[in-house]
């Protein structure tokens, strides 16, 4: 079964996608890095509105987690999709002992703004990730994802089936 993991700046659909795209396998499960570091009751260090080194160290440890989770389910037969917002390179902290497919949802800032305006699956104001998103959406740098094996997926002007099948088309090529 495969892995995915799917990046992209906050409202881009990474959760909506990574759902979809899972059914359609007999078993599949969805590993968000956010819920992971969730569960941290005492001491969260959220990046909004400020990055600090405990927030990186909270975003590793999550990721090694979801790493191994991951694995567990991989090795038992599940597809598994692996939602976060990384970097170029940033995937490896995740430690996967296999070769993931690694997909980079990308739409117009526009779109994405609006998209993160009209969800609900949040438990605060989504508002105060417009900052976050237009700078994250300024600096993500297409090309280096491409260079490091992302499948880049422009999101602009599709649904959520349409990009399940772009990912699906661009996985089994």
């Amino acid at each position: 079964m495969p892995t995915f993991i799917v990046s992209g700046t906050p409202g881009t659909g990474k959760s909506t996608v990574c759902k979809a795209l899972l059914q359609h396998y007999d078993t599949g499960i969805h590993l968000p890095v956010d819920d992971f570091r969730e569960f941290v009751v005492s001491g969260m260090a959220h990046p909004v509105p400020e990055w600090t080194p405990e927030t990186s160290r909270q975003f590793l440890l999550a990721r090694q987690a979801v790493g191994k989770v991951a694995m567990l389910y991989h090795l038992v037969g599940f597809a598994v999709a692996i939602d976060d917002v990384l970097g170029p390179g940033d995937e490896k902290a995740f430690d996967l002992h296999l070769a993931p497919h690694k997909i980079l949802l990308r739409a117009d800032l526009e779109v994405v703004l609006e998209r993160n305006r009209q969800r609900s699956n949040k438990h605060f104001d989504t508002r105060i990730l417009e900052g976050v998103i237009t700078d994250l959406h300024a600096i993500q740098d297409v090309e280096a994802h491409l260079l490091h094996g992302w499948h880049v997926i422009d999101t602009t002007h599709l649904t959520v089936f349409e990009t399940v099948m772009a990912i699906r088309a661009a996985t089994q090529a």
